[in-house]
């Protein structure tokens, strides 16, 4: 036994077959479940493996073709290039898309309706802005040298009214004012691109060489030349300039206006019915005088159930002219505007005038337009949201840099008119910033935002000549009767306005957007099955193996980082001699020693074989 120790052979013996076949199976099954529990957070040890495993097991077209061919280098690299470029153009098209979607196109759609249709607001004017018995005071400094002007620029010698007022002291002095403030702003010749002043008793020039203007200049003497080659044109403008000027410094000028309905509006019938005071709104325009709106908010909405000529709005109006301001109101007859209930009445855009004389028949077609807002139009739905309309936002430009606001347009809260007594440049100013608005340099016409639903009117008119020559004298003795008015010149005293609607059927003009999120998913989905062939769930595929490829560079670069941080310290550096010295001893450590332990397992012996055996027994005692 000593022996063998020391010896280091020990014979044994050989496991039963059995018993080997078991322990060899429950190896085997414990690696299986070793590798069945690893599996959970088993994942690809290299990009290589990832990507040849989703090449084999994807269902995108063409991607198996990347690792089947690899023992062929060419077809390899014809399928690469073939399938990265499929991909390419593929996503060039979901580009084209995108684009497309994110412009929000509309589609036009067309209705045609039939229903009782309401009818619009309808606003007239007189053409008058005040009467001129009442306003003669204020303007007869203006008129005198008006008279003068025209009598030297055209020797036409204006016939004034004689004054039929005495002439206070204050009146005096408002004249002298007047008469300075004109002689700084006269109306003279101007010739073509040079302003020149002609001597009073100059000879007769060529009318195509020269026109009529007038020049306003700041405290700087930067001035801008108003001009016209139209001498009618060049006279109004002058005028209404200086106008607005006289009306400014009058605290009490809308005292003037004098509504007085019956005597503008001889006769009013709706639907065949009777107009009264509830139907109508009394308005006053420094232009366009007094003014009436029928139909509007503040009363019942008419509403027309037949179309024609007797289911309309029908007026006799008077248009008689002898009390208007000769020098201003140069047009005879009166304003019309047909417009929606909830729409200002701005006369200057969407109005007409109706001859004297003349009976104008007006029919309609309504026409509805429904805009998109969001992201598909800048419209707005009630405009609350738009702090400032185009007029508003022109008088807010004005008030900020000229100082005061633009009589013919709403006084703004802590504003004034402008008056030349109190801002002397205000008509330099004014006909400047009037020039950048008209191209757009405020930006007021990107402020106004267009509603989303608006309703228009569509007009045509026809005209005959009212009343008839037969029946023009009955006619205008009844309405003389009638209305308590002498009417001087019948021909140009009345005028008539029927207002109708052509047909019942209206048109509704909607948006609906071209491009939805089904229609950009539906689109998205026709390109990749045409060029890939694949669905849905081979989206998910290529979302799954970008994803595995950022988990492996996650992986990768984890371990890259831990093995850095476990690398040895630096070895200091070391002397001659001890360089010599480990070289010495190096081959000694190159040798390492061998050896060799045999182990050999025995049986051991049964029962019977532990009896004594002599010689053998004694051998061994012998040998010990």
């Amino acid at each position: 036994r000593g022996s063998g120790s020391r010896g280091g052979s020990v014979k044994a013996g050989k496991m039963p077959e059995g018993e080997k076949m078991r322990q060899s199976k429950q190896e085997e099954e414990q690696q299986q479940k070793e590798e069945e529990r690893e599996g959970l957070i088993e994942f690809y040890s290299s990009y290589q493996e990832l990507f040849q495993f989703f090449c084999s097991n994807t269902t995108i077209h063409g991607a198996i073709r990347l690792v089947c061919s690899k023992k062929n280098k060419m077809k390899t690299a014809f399928w690469s290039v073939l399938f990265f470029l499929t991909f390419g153009l593929m996503y060039w098209q979901f580009g084209i898309l995108y684009r497309e979607y994110f412009s929000y196109p509309v589609n036009l759609n067309l209705n045609l309706n039939s229903d009782r249709l309401t009818f619009p607001a309808v606003t007239l004017c007189t053409l008058n802005p005040y009467r001129y018995s009442a306003i003669r005071k204020q303007l007869d400094k203006l008129d005198e040298i008006t008279h003068q002007t025209l009598l030297d620029l055209y020797d036409y010698n204006m016939s004034l009214p004689q004054r039929d007022w005495p002439t206070s002291s204050s009146q005096r002095r408002s004249s002298r004012s007047l008469l300075h403030h004109i002689q700084r702003h006269p109306l003279r010749r101007q010739k073509r691109d040079n302003l020149v002043n002609l001597p009073e008793n100059s000879p007769s020039v060529d009318k195509n060489d020269w026109k009529i203007g007038f020049v306003l200049c700041n405290e700087n003497n930067d001035c801008f030349h108003q001009a016209y080659s139209s001498g009618v044109d060049a006279v109004r403008e002058w005028y209404s300039f200086h106008y607005i000027n006289i009306l400014a410094q009058v605290p009490d000028a809308k005292a003037l206006d004098e509504s007085d309905f019956e005597n503008f509006i001889y006769a009013c019938r709706f639907n065949e019915a009777t107009c009264d005071k509830a139907n109508y709104t009394h308005f006053h325009h420094p232009l366009y005088g007094n003014c009436y709106t029928f139909n509007d908010n503040s009363s019942s909405v008419w509403t027309s159930s037949m179309p024609g000529i007797n289911n309309g709005l029908s007026l006799v109006v008077r248009t008689e002219q002898n009390d208007f301001i000769p020098l201003l109101s140069t047009v005879t007859g009166a304003r019309v505007m047909v417009h929606d209930q909830n729409e200002p009445a701005f006369m200057d855009d969407g109005g007409f005038n109706v001859r004297p004389g003349i009976e104008t028949s007006i029919s309609m077609r309504k026409e509805i337009t429904e805009r998109l807002g969001g992201s598909y139009s800048d419209c707005t739905e009630d405009g609350s949201d738009v702090p400032v309309c185009i007029r508003s936002c022109f008088q807010l430009n004005m008030v900020e840099r000229c100082g005061c606001a633009y009589y013919f347009y709403p006084l703004p809260r802590r504003a004034e008119y402008c008056d030349y007594t109190k801002h002397k440049a205000w008509g330099y100013c004014y006909y400047k910033l009037l020039a950048e608005f008209k191209a757009d340099v405020l930006g007021c016409f990107h402020k106004c935002r267009k509603p989303c639903k608006m309703t228009e009117y569509q007009l045509s008119a026809g005209y005959s000549r009212w009343p008839s020559a037969v029946s023009e004298d009955w006619v205008f003795y009844m309405l003389s009767q009638q209305n308590k008015y002498n009417i001087t010149s019948k021909r140009n005293g009345v005028a008539k306005v029927n207002i109708f609607f052509k047909e019942w059927n209206y048109k509704t003009n909607g948006e609906s957007p071209a491009f939805t999120v089904v229609t950009l998913l539906s689109q998205l989905g026709n390109q990749w099955s045409l060029w890939f062939g694949s669905s849905v769930l081979s989206v998910m595929e290529l979302a799954e193996l970008v994803l595995d490829f950022i988990a492996i560079t996650f992986i990768l670069g984890f371990r890259w980082f831990r093995s850095r941080q476990k690398l040895p310290a630096a070895v200091p550096p070391m002397n001659s001699q001890d360089n010599a010295a480990f070289q010495d001893e190096a081959p000694a450590l190159r040798a390492p020693h061998r050896f060799t332990v045999e182990a050999v397992v025995t049986t051991l012996p049964s029962y019977n074989s532990l009896e004594p055996r002599g010689p053998s027994r004694d051998g061994e005692e012998g040998h010990e």
